[in-house]
């Protein structure tokens, strides 16, 4: 990554100046050499970040926009890209931007490359992609996915839950309720975690709408019933707005 190169010899440069033109001693020579890598490093950061962070508002206000601006969002996404030589992470996490916009298009195989190379603190995206190696009938890359995914973010409810799902999904209903209890123990009285474990318990299907529209990104439901959920919520809105104006 350039950042650590240009950081390092920065700091690499004070030291031998120090070191051998200065005299100082060399643990002093390398204490501010090390100071002078760190501060480069963040100053440099802070830069590359900041055009990442405006080229992904941009692709959010495109994807805002009525209609939604799909293309236009993945074309200044895809420019941010070059930043990934700068500053390590950039390249996963703007993959996993442009995964994601792929896969809520159910464009899945465009998604599919991008999401491979996601950024692991990325739960979404790692949900996303665990569920294409599942439709791929490759259920060990499914659960080694999840199983990184769980690991880093093992606050999401929702992932606990969709990891659960996708192994029920395969035929493995005794790993789903292991993996249940599993994010109960990291979540301790979640309601739908613990809703699904009874769900799974009583031989029932699980309980995934009471994520609403987190759990709908995903495309695990039909059609018929994402149409449905999506004119519920068009209906519940335009009530409150009537409400509202009486």
């Amino acid at each position: 990554m350039y950042n650590i190169l240009i950081s390092a010899a920065s700091g690499v440069a004070l030291f031998l100046l120090l070191l051998f033109a200065v005299k100082l001693p060399w643990w002093a020579s390398f204490l501010l050499g090390l100071v002078v890598f760190t501060v480069a490093f963040i100053l440099i950061s802070r830069v590359i970040m900041k055009k990442v962070m405006v080229s992904i508002e941009t692709a959010g206000r495109d994807l805002q926009a009525q209609p939604p601006r799909f293309e236009k969002a993945v074309r200044e996404l895809k420019e941010a890209l070059q930043y990934g030589k700068w500053q390590i992470y950039v390249e996963g996490q703007v993959n996993s931007q442009i995964g994601m916009i792929y896969y809520m298009k159910r464009d899945f195989s465009n998604a599919f490359p991008y999401l491979e190379k996601s950024f692991f603190k990325n739960w979404a995206a790692m949900g996303m992609l665990a569920i294409c190696y599942m439709k791929r009938q490759k259920k060990d890359k499914m659960i080694s996915t999840f199983e990184k995914a769980v690991q880093w973010n093992g606050k999401e409810s929702l992932l606990w839950g969709l990891y659960a799902y996708c192994l029920n999904e395969c035929g493995d209903v005794s790993k789903a309720k292991d993996v249940l209890a599993k994010g109960l123990k990291k979540l301790p009285g979640n309601g739908p975690l613990k809703d699904n474990l009874d769900c799974l318990e009583q031989g029932k299907k699980m309980k995934m709408r009471n994520y609403g529209d987190m759990w709908f990104q995903f495309h695990l439901e039909s059609l018929g019933a994402l149409q449905k959920h999506q004119m519920a919520a068009m209906g519940g809105r335009m009530q409150r707005r009537t409400v509202a104006r009486r």
